[in-house]
């Protein structure tokens, strides 16, 4: 237990390693959220989704956040639009992300499949987890080896939350 106890320590205090490198036009587009670490600003959501496009003339990408909400037997789409800043000298793998004016959060990119079908996304204090799909579900083996991916950058892949991709009702 106290060895297991220091290694989740050890690897916690260690810097979160990002790839190597982004093609930023490769990941522009749709991504589904396939699970996430709980955060309130996505409570009660399904269905989620990021949208990432490079504006023509700007210095930032557009991101626009979705998701239904059901309530009541009710659905409510839920849109939040921000904008993301590449930090420069990161080979476009830590980007400043900003939904309120001034407040930026940190957004590292720290896994990322070959051919941009998913990517993990960590914050460095390891607060924040989420990993993206480009389709709405992802194969079970690719899943778990992203968790070993996760678990080695120090996150405690047991806080990860499923999101449902079940737009058709409550259920």
């Amino acid at each position: 237990m106290t060895f297991l106890l220091f290694m989740g320590l050890h690897a916690y205090s260690q810097p979160l390693q990002t790839v190597d490198q982004v093609d930023i036009e490769k990941y522009m587009g749709r991504w589904y959220d396939i699970a996430s670490y709980p955060a309130p600003f996505l409570k009660g959501c399904r269905c989620t989704t990021a949208d990432y496009e490079i504006v023509p003339g700007k210095k930032f990408i557009r991101v626009t956040n979705r998701c239904i909400r059901f309530k009541n037997g009710r659905s409510k789409i839920i849109t939040s639009q921000g904008k993301a800043f590449v930090v420069k000298g990161s080979k476009n793998t830590k980007l400043k992300v900003q939904f309120f004016w001034p407040f930026r959060g940190d957004y590292y990119i720290i896994g990322l499949a070959d051919d941009y079908s998913w990517a993990i996304v960590g914050h460095p204090t390891r607060k924040y987890l989420w990993i993206l799909s480009r389709d709405s579900f992802i194969p079970t083996d690719t899943y778990n080896y992203i968790l070993k991916i996760t678990g080695e950058q120090g996150y405690d892949v047991n806080r990860l939350i499923k999101t449902s991709q079940n737009c058709d009702s409550a259920k």
